[in-house]
């Protein structure tokens, strides 16, 4: 078999049979969604939320139509303290506790570093590493009394340079950080906090806000020569959330073929 194509998906094997599971930002075509239908298809509760209502709503109905099982939706903002903590009640209400949180909310954007502004550098941090800190913070809090799983969305960006992306580069970089420190300190609470950092997973969105030439440039330096597809990414978090890594904690792994 060759792996410049896609494998064959990858049918559920009940890895979070009756799991309670939240994922952010998981209305669309990217990661997210890829990751709650995952989640679904290998029999978690499922909780989605996103900050585009709209999205969300036909997300779930997707959802609900290509695995049996509608989920719960939230709208969520995760810049905004008071959705994060309505995000969690509706959890709770709706099926407890949560075992696992998916953070998957980030923000990119392109813009050189001399010609950056304040504000494209803080909208960027604050999605994506102060979200995913509120999240973590907020997941910890919710688990504390009974253990589980929080898995984060990093980027191989966390590690390595890229022109123009300074801002959200060390937002992942900080993301990294924050899953180790909160791997170690949830070690005593029995909560394990690990993430994926993807390389190129493809999805309409990401075309449609990327040039043909930059994508064209990053799918050559995969070593299969294509771009990975959302839910090879989505396995890996699954993975993640299982108790097929119960002996993972702070770790982030590359879901990537890029060479060295």
């Amino acid at each position: 078999m060759s792996l410049s194509n896609p494998p064959e998906y990858v049918a559920g094997h009940n890895l979070l049979e009756a799991k309670r599971v939240i994922v952010t930002a998981a209305a669309g075509t990217g990661i997210g969604y890829a990751a709650a239908k995952r989640c679904a298809e290998e029999g978690a509760r499922l909780l989605i939320s996103d900050i585009h209502e709209a999205r969300l709503a036909d997300a779930a109905t997707r959802l609900e139509t290509e695995t049996g099982q509608r989920p719960e939706t939230c709208h969520c903002n995760v810049t905004d303290q008071a959705d994060v903590d309505g995000l969690f009640n509706a959890a709770t209400e709706a099926f407890g506790n949560p075992d696992i949180v998916i953070n998957n909310a980030g923000l990119g954007g392109t813009a050189d570093l001399i010609n950056m502004t304040d504000e494209q550098w803080h909208v960027v941090l604050d999605v994506t590493l102060n979200g995913t800190f509120r999240m973590t913070r907020a997941a910890m809090q919710a688990m504390q009394g009974s253990g589980g799983v929080i898995v984060n969305n990093a980027s191989v960006l966390g590690w390595r340079a890229q022109k123009s992306q300074a801002h959200y580069a060390a937002a992942k970089a900080g993301v990294m950080a924050l899953t180790r420190c909160a791997g170690v300190e949830g070690a005593d609470l029995g909560i394990r906090v690990n993430a994926v950092a993807p390389s190129l997973a493809m999805h309409p969105f990401l075309a449609k806000v990327t040039t043909e030439e930059l994508l064209d440039e990053l799918t050559a330096k995969e070593a299969y020569g294509r771009a990975a597809e959302v839910w090879e990414v989505a396995n890996v978090m699954v993975f993640l959330a299982s108790d097929y890594s119960s002996y993972m904690t702070g770790e982030t792994v590359a879901v990537s073929s890029q060479r060295a």
